[in-house]
This record gives C-alpha cells, sequence and structure tokens, in this order.
C-alpha cells in the first residue's frame, strides 16, 4: 500500500508548508472527532524535506468513506485552514449527522 499525497495544503502558517506543498514525510489526520492535520503546527521557520511531498501515514476518521482501517485510501488529500489550524478537506463522512 502507497501512502496518499497531500495534493497540496493551505495552511500557509505551517511550518511544513511552502507555496501550498506539504513537506511533511508523512501526516496524522484527526482525532477521531475532526478531521483536523495533527501535524500542522505554526512557525516561521520552515521544516520538513523541501524536496519531498507529504503524505498521509495514518487517519483516525474511522468514519471517512476514504478510511480502510485508520488507513487512508484516497489517491491524495488536500488541508486546508480549519478551526484551530488545518483540515483535511478531502474528509468525506459516510454517515452524515443531521
Amino acid at each position: 500500500m502507497e501512502m496518499p499525497i497531500v495534493n497540496r495544503c493551505q495552511a500557509e502558517t505551517c511550518a511544513y508548508n511552502r507555496n501550498q506543498g506539504c513537506h511533511a514525510l508523512a501526516i496524522t489526520v484527526g482525532d477521531r472527532r475532526h478531521a483536523r492535520c495533527d501535524t500542522f503546527f505554526a512557525d516561521s521557520v520552515k521544516g520538513g524535506d523541501p524536496g519531498g511531498t507529504g503524505r498521509v501515514g495514518a487517519c483516525k476518521m474511522a468514519d471517512c468513506r476514504h478510511n480502510d482501517q485508520f488507513e487512508c485510501q484516497a489517491p491524495g488529500i488536500t488541508v486546508g485552514a480549519g478551526e484551530n489550524g488545518a483540515d483535511c478537506l478531502t474528509y468525506d463522512p459516510v454517515y452524515q449527522t443531521a
């Protein structure tokens, strides 16, 4: 199984973001209640591999249609601004809450 890539990251303040690209080796998504990028942290110093593209290492959003045994099966994801940092915008819950 190959880890999905982070196609785009719109969380400009993230330490791993350079020109809307994620440069963390792998990110973790979710805390079972919210599809946030757990790897996000704001910093003016940039980190990660500048020549690499971030991938999804784990996803804790069991109710997402792309999730299989806490592994993301989407071909790629987009991360964007969220409530408290950055969210997986590709998150697609199987069960909609009313």
